[in-house]
């Protein structure tokens, strides 16, 4: 699927308005920019990985420095407490950690605030092979 960047939905959303005026009703300008807006949303768990340099040691699919965030979302998959697997893991994205995968820490990631953190969680943890 492609993908569009924050800025061509913005440049899409413009364009939508100056077409309202000319044609389209007043009800299928508000679909469209709640689509350009649930689109961006979406888009937004697959680019935050590349933009707070997740993509540096891990894959989607196979294990780089760390492992592949695929392999986490198996790992984890089946834990009773979901919750409190998603709550850890946030943890270790902000604050690093070390021994869960090998011998190769995880740094700390202090660009990444606590609302990210969550967000790169959920996205991972949905990744389960199935």
């Amino acid at each position: 699927m492609l993908q569009l960047s924050t800025f061509l939905l913005i440049k899409l959303l413009i364009t939508l308005k100056k077409s309202v005026k000319r044609s389209l009703n007043f009800k299928t300008y508000l679909v469209l920019c709640a689509f350009t807006v649930v689109s961006n949303v979406a888009m937004s768990n697959v680019d935050l990985p590349r933009v707070k340099n997740c993509m540096s040691c891990h894959t989607v699919n196979r294990k780089l420095i760390g492992p592949a965030f695929k392999d986490v979302a198996t790992k984890y998959a089946n834990h009773p407490n979901q919750k409190e697997i998603e709550d850890q893991l946030v943890q270790k994205v902000m604050k690093g950690g070390s021994g869960a995968w090998g011998v190769v820490p995880m740094p700390a990631n202090t660009q990444v605030n606590e609302k990210e953190a969550r967000l790169l969680v959920k996205w991972i943890l949905s990744l389960k092979k199935s």
